[in-house]
């Protein structure tokens, strides 16, 4: 048996403190990320308030919590971002959620990701077919 047989298994995302978990180590991993860090660090002065909003954004994404008021997709819109930053934001987050969850939710997760890339490249003017 390796290592990996040995794990037990991992548990879908369930609770307010596992969408604490899943942004802020996915956002550990944007702020570190060569192609990404730069655009987050030049549009976030104050990383506090913003993965509060995050914790509250997939909150009622995933378990309808309705924390989340507001507009997302408009705050991304002047935002010097390309498809390419897109994929690499994919890629991060759902590295992130296979390495931390597994389960109904945490492919919702993943699933709306997705969307959510697909519909703010298609406001930004980009073609259809960049994600992953």
């Amino acid at each position: 048996m390796t290592d990996i047989d040995m794990r037990p298994p991992l548990a879908d995302i369930q609770t307010e403190e596992d969408v604490a978990k899943l942004v802020y180590t996915f956002y550990d991993k944007v702020r570190a990320d060569e192609l990404l860090g730069p655009v987050f660090d030049q549009a976030i002065a104050d990383w506090g308030p913003h993965l509060d909003i995050m914790c509250n954004f997939w909150s009622t994404m995933l378990l309808y919590s309705g924390k989340y008021k507001g507009d997302p997709m408009s705050k991304h819109l002047t935002l010097p971002i390309a498809p390419n930053h897109f994929s690499q934001w994919l890629s991060l987050f759902n590295g992130t959620v296979d390495a931390l969850f597994q389960g109904e939710i945490a492919d919702n997760a993943k699933a709306r990701a997705k969307n959510i890339a697909r519909i703010m490249q298609s406001m930004l003017g980009f073609p259809p077919g960049n994600n992953n």
